[in-house]
């Protein structure tokens, strides 16, 4: 997997999503944000992480017909979590330094995580 920065990224609100016959919402959180040019796009948060106590999240694009959409490079998007008005927004990690570290270690667990299960699947 791929990291990868995107400037000004912002929850707008976490969305609903419409229960279909192939997968159960219970299953997928979609998140809607909106980029520094007002552009809407639809992700699913695949993992939540605390670093030196500070919150960050991992998202990868979704689609929902096929639930996530992979792509060649299978990026995901790492934003930091504060806290407005008692709400939880997500926003860029702006200093490169932090932004490297975190995506080192959103990268590395979640490649452990992937590891993990190829080797269950292997073991059935």
């Amino acid at each position: 997997m791929s990291k990868e920065k995107l400037d000004n990224e912002e929850l707008l609100e976490n969305e609903e999503v419409e229960n279909g016959e192939e997968w159960d919402e219970a299953e997928v959180e979609v998140y809607t944000l909106e980029d520094e040019d007002g552009n809407e796009s639809e992700f699913t948060l695949i993992k939540r992480m605390d670093i030196d106590g500070q919150s960050y999240v991992a998202f990868e694009p979704f689609d929902e017909n096929d639930e996530s959409i992979e792509n060649e490079e299978d990026s995901f998007v790492i934003l930091k979590v504060v806290h407005e008005d008692g709400e939880e927004v997500f926003i860029t990690i702006e200093d490169d330094d932090e932004f490297d570290k975190v995506a080192d270690i959103f990268e590395n667990e979640l490649m452990e995580e992937m590891s993990e299960l190829e080797e269950d699947d292997d073991g059935e």
